[in-house]
């Protein structure tokens, strides 16, 4: 098994009997071999699992344990997403199949190819030759990356039902402020006056596009022995049909700049701040020039952005003055949402990036 990988956590262990049997009727020709399993410690929400039989790999994901809302952690869409792209989008994994029968683990799961490959988060592999010309060629794969999603074909790959792009970003500016209210811990002049400059500047939206709607560097699987080339792009849950200039402001904000402040970097702990990442300015002009998109108005989307990311730290803070949950962690964000919202703010105070 590999170190990307940890024991199956305490409590979060499925009948791998009944998983076996049901793998072994749907994948025919896996071969003999006991079945071994680890679990892929990353992420908060649904659960993955690495499985191996002899030289076969697979990987099993399903929802968290517990209550889940309506419509969330919907295992069949992401399945079903996952095998109309694969195909025009040969990044993403192909699933292997999708099960409905409760019978089997008590919730639906879908199994899926298993993609080698090494995830940067803040810091790389010990040993790894670090140079400006490295950092360069993952920067620039993450932007032709994100320029190849979003060049997708949707409506031929079958993709329609997964989105509704009408008042897309609308309905994002309206809901995350909401979100924003419902969650709010303490009365902010800054925030009142940001939002209404949401609401008020919210431009027309490109051409809709399938967006990831979560990425980022660590999403992205890269070579081993080559850092520069991907081998596949992960979590795709939350992908739907879109504005794509959201979804390149997102990727924007976890591009760290030596004038950023400090505490945003903290918030955002990744490699990106090492010489050799291109800049915010050098990430969209890369990014224009492969999609002929204009970025002219990417100075609401970054503003929005980190509000964005504002609220959804808000809203676990409450949870957190709450006690709803006692992770210390998130005692610290009350300031981290202060941060987020003087930045945003000062964003939307300029005429320009």
């Amino acid at each position: 098994m590999d170190d990307d990988t940890i024991e199956v956590r305490s409590g979060e262990q499925l009948d791998w009997a009944k998983v076996e049997h049901y793998l072994r009727a749907h994948l025919p020709g896996i071969g003999a071999g006991t079945l071994e399993v680890r679990q892929f410690p990353s992420g908060a929400s649904n659960l993955t699992y690495l499985m191996q039989i002899g030289e076969w790999e697979g990987v099993l994901r399903r929802p968290p344990f517990g209550p889940v809302a309506p419509k969330a952690h919907d295992m069949q869409r992401e399945s079903d997403l996952l095998e109309r792209i694969h195909p025009v989008f040969p990044l993403a994994p192909r699933p292997y199949f999708f099960c409905n029968d409760l019978e089997i683990i008590g919730v639906p799961f879908y199994v899926m190819e298993r993609r080698k490959g090494l995830v940067l988060d803040d810091t790389f592999p010990y040993g790894t030759e670090v140079t400006p010309e490295l950092c360069r060629r993952i920067s620039e794969t993450v932007v032709d990356t994100l320029a190849e999603i979003h060049a997708i074909d949707w409506q031929a790959a079958g993709l329609a039902e997964f989105g509704h792009p009408a008042g897309f970003l609308e309905r994002q500016v309206t809901g995350w402020i909401e979100r924003y209210t419902r969650s709010q811990t303490d009365e902010s002049p800054d925030v009142t006056w940001l939002t209404r400059w949401l609401v008020e500047h919210i431009p027309a939206s490109p051409a809709p596009t399938l967006i990831h709607n979560d990425f980022k560097l660590n999403n992205i699987l890269l070579d081993a022995y080559d850092l520069g080339r991907p081998v596949g792009v992960l979590d795709w849950e939350m992908a739907t049909i879109g504005d794509p200039l959201f979804y390149l402001a997102i990727s924007l904000f976890y591009l760290i700049e030596s004038d950023d402040p400090a505490e945003l970097r903290e918030i955002l702990p990744t490699v990106t701040h090492l010489p050799g990442f291109i800049s915010r300015a050098e990430f969209m002009e890369r990014y224009a020039t492969k999609s002929g998109r204009d970025l002219s108005s990417m100075h609401f989307y970054l503003t929005f952005a980190y509000f964005k990311l504002a609220t959804i730290l808000q809203q676990i803070y409450i949870r957190w003055l709450r006690g709803q949950t006692r992770d210390q962690r998130f005692a610290i964000f009350g300031s981290r949402i202060h941060t987020l919202i003087d930045h945003a703010t000062q964003l939307a105070s300029r005429t320009t990036l």
